[in-house]
């Protein structure tokens, strides 16, 4: 990536500035290679010019995406620098108000001056267990880390404090040991935060003074180190303490005070007790006044001492040594008051005896005040020889008494803190501990001297450790992820530790100028000049020779070398110290005699510590000089330094750095020049650069996959494999592969990678955007368009519409006008043409007439003249005709005569000839030969049949016999299995006796159920009929009560319905009629189908396309039905209502009339069919004796037997279908009203028999064609015989079409055989015997055609008769109907209405009658099936006895207990007895032992009714003792059960319900009338009579309440950890939510497959699972609800308080997945109907919090809608969630600091608690309402599995 495409248009960069350090600006153009400038554009428009060094080509920082602005993790900054580090912190203190930031592995803490609520109880427990990088940044979470680590890897830890003075150390740490007292449980028995927090006063007191930047500022180092026990609960502490400033007792700036003790024991001096210390007020002092201001504003003295006072006592310092104490430190102020004169010599001075200052120390101390006072002034001089006493000049003087004071300080300073230690002592022994170092951080002054410089080099060593480790977290990192290792160039100051501590050092130099007799300080300065001017970390300042710079790791600093001799000998005089060590006072003697010049701190712990680990440079260090040292002040800091890098060395270190953003302690205001002298000085910049000098940004595949899968090309999605998807990706967008490395899980990349990837990333987003917006852009437009086009075109229409109705008004009236005008001109006209007209009508007629008449008469002339001849002429023609015709006629007979005569006389001669007779047997002779042909046909293929049948009878019995060999073979391979079978048999004996049971329920539960419904049915119809009985009297009040003229329309009208009803009745008996010859024609077709497969004499198969089973018909049919479907049918219709029946009852009624009418016709049939059948059987045997046609025989009656079964199989299907039938009639009247549907009935109706009829024709064809084929065989056989070939083999019956009786077809068919048998010979056929032939066979013939006319004519009979039957009893009834309705029409309309009304009357009825008989049949058929029932029970039970009988002989004594539950006893009392010694079996078996599981399938709470039918047995006997021994057995059994099962949320709540159903039962039976309100008699008899158990019942509601505490912590625990990772992190909405880049605290849950995470799905089963046990034990419904209630209310607090305390998650995208989960859960409460319980209102604040992040933030008006819909969270929580808001990307807005203040003001007048996180611990209180039971205790039956057979029912 070139430096061209960085530096682009529009790209943001930083750039110097004077004021604020870093200034943002934008480039105006691309920056090219080569250019000395760049164009930018400050944030306030201007434009600037920036200079670039062309020889170094140093171009200002880049910018990090906005994205990125506010990240809690610094290292997750693509771009890590100064400025952007300096930004980021700024935007989150002042924006966000956040104070807390990680740096990697250092907290950066900045002080807001100002009480925050981050740091309650609530807040500690919500970080408890919590991961580091789940939360946001915080001191807590850097306090569970170290707790969490220390008890995970066995490893001490340290919290290491830093900063300067204000920035907020102190209060850190106080923090940091608040939280380790909280989680190691020593609140309730050491109270040892109680002891450091009161420790706190006195160290301050003590070591606390005001500075210039600090009013409070610890002018000591202090390191705390808690220890604890092998469960990690705290024990102990103890403190060391580093470098006190004890030059502060003696000197002091301007405007800087001296040790606070001091100031306030001047201020509490008036105090009666502390009158002997002489104080006055601190101006009076010397060492109080030198730094001009003695008080702090806002801080009470005398307040603060009496705080201080008390801490002491609260530590255990008694009152005497307090009060010496006071006089010890008021000593001091009176050594400082002392005043010193100086002689004239100027080498000697002297001290006043009157001095008042040195008596008061001299009595305050307990010393000799000449002592005191000589040695003051002059010191002992120690040689080998004598010793001398040598006065002191005036400055020696003074420098001797600074000494002494600050000696006198220091010793007490220790003293008191060994005190403190003592306290916090504890004997136990030590496992771990966490060490807190509250050390001052690098200091830089205008003057800097020794303490500076002594602060700075245990700076230095720090910094030095904290690199070394920093540099092997990054080498660890590396080498986990599998990266290659590449040596990081970090900075080491090792040699600037060198210079101070090495040989020859620093401070080995100033040792050594103290050892000097005239050893000075601008000697040693020299020296150092001289020494280590070459050194590249010491210089020297250019006017100065007194001064020396020395180049730290943060900074260059001066130190004036004015007092490093004074200060680092610490000169006391033995001879003033020995004058101390005589004191009176044991206090004072003991602080001097235990002084051995030891360091106050302590080594480190021993066991308790791990192996050392000390950390060095890679070059190796200086060695130190071997000389011996006395131990000056800078000797016992570097020992002790050293001491505490060991103890540091050897534990897991945390960093917090303290910043101060102002001097003048303003809340949340930032100074950037200040806020980055202590980054710098901090190391937090070296921690930037040492994670930017290898790869900083770090990814795990999931997330960048996530988050960048918009620069991935379509067709890479397509593979599955992110990994290889995410290095494709990289490897095409990024060209150089130093600037990323693929490691195991992460993705590596160099610094400003991610911040590239993020450009084309919002590249890719504003192209797309650019995108829509034109694309919107454009449809807005076009909608525009359309919608002025359409607003034109509707303008034009209405203008155009105006202006054409205006013409077409003008042409209307233009045209009516003419209209008008025509027809007055015409009628004008009319009128005169119509009386010319009629004029002339008249004159035409007259003219006319007298024409016509003249012509009539001639007419009338001519015509009789014609008639006179046509009479004339006809009667001469017809006497002429008459002459002709009787001549004719004569000679025609006389010519017949003639030949008629000769005619019969030519027939005489013929009659006497022979030829005749031989023309006249001609067509006889060939008729008898065409019968012998066929019955030879037939013979031949009857003896082939023969021997068919023969050869399938053999083979047949050769199968047999195989078979039968294959059995016997088999049965004695299998012999050996009888037992296995034995087994086998007994196991479904078993099976089918369970399934006997279960089909006897469902017969039992189907009987009841069906008895229920009739007597419903019946119920019903009594009410219709009595509502009936009431609307006719109704409706004959109405008729009388009306007026006439109103009876009369009325009358009417009803006679118009009736009459449509009439209309509709007769076309429904229309239609029944049609429908009953459609059924008699089916059952004619049925009874010739069935004669002609009587008359068939063998079986033959149809063709293959002409199949006769029933099931291959695709044909609907519909035959006669048995009463049992029919009833079935009738009580469908029942079910349905008679009121909701669209059909017509009387059409159904009169179908079941006829349906039964054919059912008995079918059994008539079946009757005839057996008796014919017995008959052919008869006649069979009587052939089989005459002749050997068995197999004919046999053939014959196996077809007819089949064919029998057939057409019964059709039959029963026939009625099958007619059932369905009636059932989809019934459907479809459900479906229609009862007006429109009937004639879709009927139509429905008629198809099926339309259909019904089609198929008979097929069946009928079917028939015939098998008739067809036998004949045709026949014929085929008698062909087969003849031997003649011109015979013709087929014949033709006249009456082959007709059918025959069975019986007469076999006779002529017997007899024709016979026939052929007796002429096979054919020379019987000879001309004598050949009439005799041809008779026998006419003979047969015309018997077999007469038999069948007379058996058709028969049936033709029967049937005319029949159906003329039918005709008249369907003539009576139509002519009843119509007499009726005639009578009904000549009533009045009164009496028609009577009438009408009884008819109906009668109809219902005869329909009530009907139903009767369709109950009697129905009860019938329920007493049939209990025989039936009673049948099977029968064998069931001699099953269950047989395999009682079997395992009587291995268990005799469990023979009662097979059955798993037993036949309730008649005379049980629901008492149950068991002797004293059986208690603990009982409660064992009962209680403790009892696993709910066993119970699955039995009465809920089983064990809380045994026991109370124990206990009302103890009280049916008055046995108080049994009683209480009992109850208590119990209750303490049910304690132990939940003891052990403490995380068994089944065993928990199955005792709940138990305990809660005991108690219900001693409160029903316990006699109270308040509580057998709901109780039945029966229940009544089984209270309590002699015992109140009222206080058991006490007990028993605690124990409930304990269990259900129990209970809902259990249910916690369970769903806690799901809670964050299901609500909040889980994509329930997937693609929703964006990935943010992340820094070194990686989330634990941002993995993808890591096991902490949950989703929703995985919370609503686990709340299934809590509903579905505790509904199936039985636990009372509205303890259900408080149980959810309270688990709902714990899924609000967990995930509203991590929402409240994480950044990540506060977006839009989060609240769109929190209402979603939340949707999800409020469904799951209305499908488990539990939305009664008040769950979803405890959910409230965090629905409320879900809309306020996706709520609009910018306006007033948003303002004001989010105070008016918030109103179930605070105000701080409010706050907290805006300032915590993060946008996921570019293009949406963060939430301003205005808009923050608008909504603080509206939220003013809110009284909200302080409190901003919510008590995840509470808990609602629990109720248990009074729930009966309905079961009465008899009723109760005690399964055999729970081993209670001691128990005896009584």
């Amino acid at each position: 990536m070139s430096v061209s495409e960085l530096y682009s248009q529009y790209t943001r960069v930083w750039i110097p500035d004077p004021d604020e350090v870093w200034r943002s600006a934008e480039l105006t153009k691309d920056y090219k290679e080569g250019e000395k400038s760049l164009q930018l554009r400050l944030e306030d428009e201007t434009i600037r010019e920036y200079p670039i060094d062309v020889q170094s080509n140093q171009l200002p920082f880049l910018r990090n995406p906005d994205i990125l602005v506010g990240e809690n993790d610094l290292t997750a900054l693509s771009y890590l620098h100064e400025p952007a580090v300096l930004h980021n912190l700024k935007v989150r203190f002042l924006e966000s108000n956040h104070i807390y930031t990680y740096c990697g592995i250092v907290l950066v803490a900045i002080n807001p001056y100002e009480q925050l609520p981050i740091y309650g109880q609530d807040v500690i427990y919500a970080y408890s267990g919590q991961n580091m990088g789940d939360m946001d940044p915080h001191i807590f979470a850097v306090a569970e880390e170290a707790y969490k680590q220390m008890a995970r890897d066995e490893k001490n830890q340290s919290i290491i404090v830093s900063g300067e003075s204000g920035a907020g150390k102190t209060v850190s740490a106080k923090y940091a040991m608040r939280y380790f007292a909280t989680v190691g449980g020593s609140a309730s028995d050491t109270n040892i935060e109680e002891k450091v927090l009161a420790s706190s006063p006195i160290m301050e007191a003590i070591g606390n003074a005001k500075t210039t930047r600090n009013d409070n500022s610890s002018r000591f180092g202090k390191y705390i180190q808690i220890g604890f026990d092998k469960r990690y609960h705290i024990i102990g502490a103890n403190m060391r303490t580093y470098l006190l400033e004890k030059s502060r007792v003696v000197f002091q700036a301007d405007d800087e005070r001296n040790y606070h003790i001091f100031y306030q024991l001047c201020a509490a001096g008036s105090l009666p007790e502390f009158k002997e210390l002489a104080l006055t007020c601190a101006e009076d002092f010397f060492y109080t006044s030198q730094g001009g201001g003695t008080c702090i504003e806002g801080v009470d003295d005398a307040q603060d001492f009496e705080k201080t006072r008390q801490a002491f006592t609260l530590l255990g310092v008694r009152e005497s040594h307090q009060i010496s104490i006071f006089k010890i430190i008021a000593s001091i102020l009176h050594l400082g008051n002392v005043e010193i004169q100086a002689e004239r010599d100027g080498d000697s001075c002297s001290i006043s005896p009157q001095d008042e200052h040195l008596t008061n120390f001299c009595q305050l101390l307990g010393v000799e005040h000449s002592q005191m006072e000589h040695w003051l002034c002059h010191r002992k001089l120690v040689t080998t020889s004598e010793t001398y006493v040598k006065s002191m000049s005036l400055q020696q003087v003074l420098n001797a008494r600074n000494a002494l004071a600050k000696h006198i300080y220091a010793q007490l300073f220790g003293w008191i803190v060994e005190h403190i230690n003592k306290a916090l002592h504890t004997p136990l022994k030590q496992h771990s501990f966490i060490g807190v170092l509250d050390i001052y951080g690098f200091e830089t002054f205008e003057v800097n001297s020794f303490e500076q410089f002594c602060i700075n080099y245990a700076n230095e060593k720090l910094q030095q450790q904290f690199n070394s480790h920093v540099f092997k977290l990054e080498q660890e990192e590396y080498m986990k992820e599998q990266i290659p290792w590449t040596l990081i160039d970090f900075y080491d100051n090792q040699p600037c530790i060198d210079l101070i501590e090495a040989k020859l050092g620093i401070l080995d130099l100033l040792d050594e100028e103290c050892k000097v007799p005239k050893g000075t300080d601008q000697n040693w300065a020299q020296k150092l000049y001289d020494r280590h001017s070459g050194s590249q970390h010491f210089q020297k300042p250019r006017m100065s020779n007194t001064a020396f710079i020395v180049v730290h790791f943060a900074d260059k600093v001066e130190y004036l070398s004015d007092g490093f001799l004074e200060k680092n000998r610490d000169t006391v005089y033995e001879e003033q110290i020995n004058i101390l060590k005589a004191s009176k006072f044991p206090l004072v003697a003991d602080l001097f005699h235990d002084d051995k010049d030891s360091v106050p701190a302590t080594a480190t712990s021993g066991k308790g510590s791990s192996s050392k680990i000390n950390i060095r440079s890679a070059r190796p260090p200086l060695k130190a000089s071997n000389k011996e040292h006395k131990k000056t002040v800078g000797h016992q800091f570097r020992t002790s330094l050293h001491l505490l890098m060991e103890t540091l060395n050897a534990t897991t270190p945390h960093y917090v750095r303290c910043i101060k953003p102002n001097d003048e302690k303003l809340p949340f205001h930032f100074d950037p020049k200040r806020a980055v002298q202590q980054l710098r000085a901090c190391g937090v910049l070296e921690t930037i650069r040492i994670s930017a000098a290898g790869y900083p940004s770090r990814w795990a595949y999931h997330d960048f996959f996530n988050r960048y899968r918009v620069l991935v090309k379509k067709k890479e999605l397509a593979n599955t494999d992110k990994k290889a998807i995410c290095r494709s990706v990289l490897e095409n967008l990024i060209k150089d592969p130093d600037k990323f490395q693929f490691g195991r899980t992460k993705i590596f990349f160099r610094a400003g990678q991610v911040a590239y990837l993020e450009k084309l990333r919002a590249d890719k987003f504003r192209a797309a955007t650019i995108m829509i917006q034109k694309t919107v852009r454009g449809w807005l437009q076009k909608v525009k368009y359309r919608r002025l086009k359409a607003a034109t075109l509707t303008l034009q229409r209405y203008c155009r519409g105006h202006l054409a109705r205006r013409l077409a008004e003008h042409l209307r009236r233009t045209r009516a006008a003419v209209v008008l005008q025509k027809q007055c001109r015409m009628r004008r006209a009319r009128l005169a043409y119509q009386r010319a007209r009629r004029a002339a009508v008249v004159i035409q007629a007259f003219t006319r007439g007298m024409f016509v008449r003249r012509i009539y008469q001639q007419v009338l002339m001519e015509h009789k003249a014609t008639i006179l001849q046509k009479h004339v002429r006809g009667w001469m023609a017809r006497r002429h005709f008459q002459r002709l015709r009787g001549a004719a006629i004569v000679i025609q007979c006389a010519f017949r005569m003639l030949k008629a005569k000769q005619e019969l006389k030519a027939l005489k001669i013929e009659a006497r000839s022979a030829e005749h007779l031989k023309r006249l047997n001609v067509g006889m002779e060939n008729k008898v030969v065409q019968l012998q042909r066929k019955i030879d046909d037939q013979n031949k293929e009857f003896k082939t049949l023969s021997e068919q049948l023969m050869a399938v009878t053999s083979t047949h019995a050769v199968e047999v016999e195989k078979l039968k060999k294959e059995l016997a073979h088999y049965q004695q391979d299998h012999g050996g299995d009888s037992s296995l079978r034995l087994q086998e048999e007994v196991e479904s004996l078993r099976a089918e006796l369970h399934r006997a049971h279960s089909e006897r329920k469902i017969l039992e539960d189907a009987h009841t159920k069906e008895k229920d419904e009739l007597k419903k049915q019946v119920a019903v119809l009594e009410q219709e009929n009595a509502l009936l009985k009431d609307e006719k009297e109704q409706l004959n009040n109405q008729i009388l009560c009306q007026a006439k003229d109103e009876f009369a329309q009325n009358s009417v009208k009803e006679n118009l319905e009736m009459k449509k009803e009439l209309e509709e009745e007769r076309s429904r008996y229309q239609n029944l009629v049609k429908e009953y010859s459609r059924l008699e024609q089916r059952y004619d077709n049925l009874r010739d189908e069935l004669t002609i497969i009587k008359q068939t004499p063998g079986h033959r198969r149809n063709p293959s396309n002409q199949s006769s089973l029933e099931s291959d018909s695709n044909y609907p049919s519909i035959s006669t039905s048995e009463v049992g479907d029919a009833e079935d049918a009738l009580q469908q219709v029942e079910d349905i209502g008679l009121e909701k029946a669209a059909m017509d009852m009387t059409v159904f009624l009169k179908l079941q009339k006829r349906v039964r009418e054919l059912e008995q016709e079918r059994k008539k049939l079946q009757v005839q069919l057996e008796k014919r059948e017995q008959q052919d059987g008869r006649k069979v045997q009587v052939e089989q004796a005459k002749n050997d046609l068995d197999s004919d025989q046999d053939a014959d009656l196996a077809y007819n037997s089949l064919k029998r079964q057939e057409l019964e199989s059709e039959n029963k299907k026939l009625k099958n279908d007619l059932n369905e039938l009636r059932k989809a009639v019934a459907e479809q009247a459900t479906q229609n009203n009862s007006t429109h549907s009937s004639p879709d009935s009927y139509s429905l109706l008629l198809n099926q028999l339309k259909l019904a009829n089609e198929e008979l024709e097929v069946r009928k064809e079917e028939v015939l064609i098998l008739r067809t084929q036998i004949v045709s065989a026949d014929q085929r056989r008698l062909a087969g015989r003849s031997t003649e070939p011109n015979i013709n083999a087929r014949t033709s019956w006249p009456n082959s079409e007709k059918h025959v009786d069975q019986e007469d077809a076999i006779e002529a068919y017997h007899g024709v055989c016979q026939t052929n048998s007796k002429t096979e010979d054919w020379g019987y056929l000879n001309e004598d015997g050949e009439l005799g032939l041809a008779y026998q066979g006419l003979k047969q013939v015309a018997r077999l055609l007469e038999a069948q006319l007379q058996a058709q004519s028969r049936e033709h009979e029967e049937e005319v008769e029949g159906l003329k039957a039918q005709v008249e009893a369907l003539k009576e009834e139509l002519d009843k109907q119509q007499h009726t309705f005639c009578q009904t029409l000549l009533l009045s309309p009164e009496a028609q209405v009577e009438f009408g009304v009884q008819q109906e009357i009668s109809r219902l009825t005869n329909e009530n009658l009907d139903l009767k008989e369709l109950v009697e049949k129905l009860e019938k058929n329920e007493r049939k099936l209990k025989k039936q029932l009673k049948i099977y029970m029968k064998k069931v039970q001699d099953l269950e006895a047989a395999q009682a009988l079997a395992q009587s002989e291995r268990r005799r004594h469990e023979l009662n207990r097979q059955v798993t539950v037993q036949r309730k006893e008649k005379d049980f009392q629901g008492m149950l007895e068991y002797h004293k010694e059986d208690e603990a079996l009982l409660i064992r078996n009962l209680v403790t032992e009892l696993k709910p599981q066993t119970l699955a399938g039995t009465v809920p709470c089983l064990p809380a009714y045994v026991l109370y039918m124990c206990i009302r047995h103890a009280d049916y006997v008055n046995d108080d003792l049994k009683v209480h021994s009992l109850l208590t057995s119990t209750i303490n059994g049910i304690k132990k059960v939940l003891k052990k099962h403490n995380e068994d949320f089944e065993m928990t709540s199955f005792w709940l319900s138990n305990t809660c159903r005991l108690l219900h039962c001693l409160k029903q039976y316990s006699g109270d009338e308040g509580f057998m309100t709901q109780n039945t008699a029966k229940q009544n008899e089984h209270c309590l009579k002699n015992f109140d158990l009222t206080e058991y019942r006490q007990v028993l509601s605690d124990l409930s309440i304990q269990i259900y505490q129990q209970l809902i912590k259990i249910a916690e625990g369970v769903l806690q950890p799901m809670i964050v990772s299901a609500m909040l992190e889980n994509e329930s909405i997937q693609g929703l939510s964006g990935v943010k880049p992340t820094g070194y605290r990686k989330r634990s849950s941002s993995m993808v497959d890591g096991d902490n995470s949950y989703c929703l799905e995985a919370v609503i089963r686990q709340m299934n699972s809590f509903h579905t046990v505790m509904r199936d034990q039985g636990l009372d419904p509205e303890i259900i609800l408080q149980v959810f209630k309270q688990l709902f209310y714990m899924i609000n607090a967990v995930t509203l308080n991590n929402l409240l305390l994480r950044k990540d998650v506060c977006s839009w995208s989060t609240g769109m997945q929190l209402r979603y989960n939340i949707s999800q859960l409020e469904e799951w409460l209305r499908g488990r109907n539990l939305h009664q319980s008040g769950a979803v209102q405890t959910m409230e604040p965090l629905i409320q919090a879900a809309q306020l992040l996706q709520l609009k933030k910018k306006t007033p008006e948003d303002a004001e809608a989010i105070c008016s819909l918030c109103t179930s969270l605070s105000t701080q929580q409010i706050v907290k969630i805006l300032n915590l808001y993060t946008p996921l990307n570019e293009f949406e807005e963060r939430v301003t600091v205005a808009f923050i203040r608008t909504i603080q003001a509206q939220l003013q007048e809110r009284n909200d608690p302080q409190q901003l996180l919510l008590d995840s611990k509470h808990m609602f209180p629990v109720l248990f309402p009074f729930n009966p039971s309905s079961l009465t205790m008899d009723s109760i039956h005690i399964p055999a599995y729970l081993n209670l057979e001691f128990l005896n029912e009584v």
